[in-house]
């Protein structure tokens, strides 16, 4: 299934851009928040958008340059998940909560920051505590981490 609305064919390219801008922006979000943003990090969120919005080459790099721009000049968080609220039904925005916590596990550690910000997202697009936990559950297994040492 890709990743977004449920019969992708019925909405505008410039809205596939703009909701993978904004879903670009908040792992990218996620990957700087404890001051680094390295090629794991980096080749996790490639790797997810081209997946989930079936983007590459020059559409991925254009996407994640302009994701960058975005967060280097924003402040707040509200913008970014209100795009995705509004595309995305609820399994999506459960399946972006999946993706921010793979980019926070991509370097192998879990910082209070990263966390942080998935805490506050996962309220934002209105995505249960307890389903951010099975989503981190599911990331951990698939990167073979365990829990207590994450």
């Amino acid at each position: 299934m890709v990743f977004g609305t449920a019969n992708r064919d019925d909405v505008p390219a410039a809205d596939d851009d703009r909701v993978a801008a904004a879903a670009a922006a908040l792992m990218i979000e996620a990957a700087v928040m404890d001051g680094h943003f390295d090629d794991d990090e980096r080749e996790t969120i490639s790797r997810l958008l081209a997946e989930r919005f079936e983007i590459d080459g020059d559409d991925l790099a254009k996407v994640i340059e302009e994701a960058e721009a975005a967060v280097a000049d924003s402040v707040e968080l509200f913008s970014f998940t209100r795009e995705l609220r509004n595309d995305f039904d609820h399994e999506s925005r459960v399946q972006m909560v999946e993706m921010l916590w793979e980019v926070a596990y991509a370097d192998g550690v879990l910082h209070d920051y990263e966390a942080n910000l998935i805490r506050r997202v996962t309220g934002l697009l209105h995505v249960s505590d307890r389903e951010s936990g099975d989503a981190r559950k599911r990331v951990l297994e698939r990167l073979d981490i365990a829990a207590g040492a994450a």
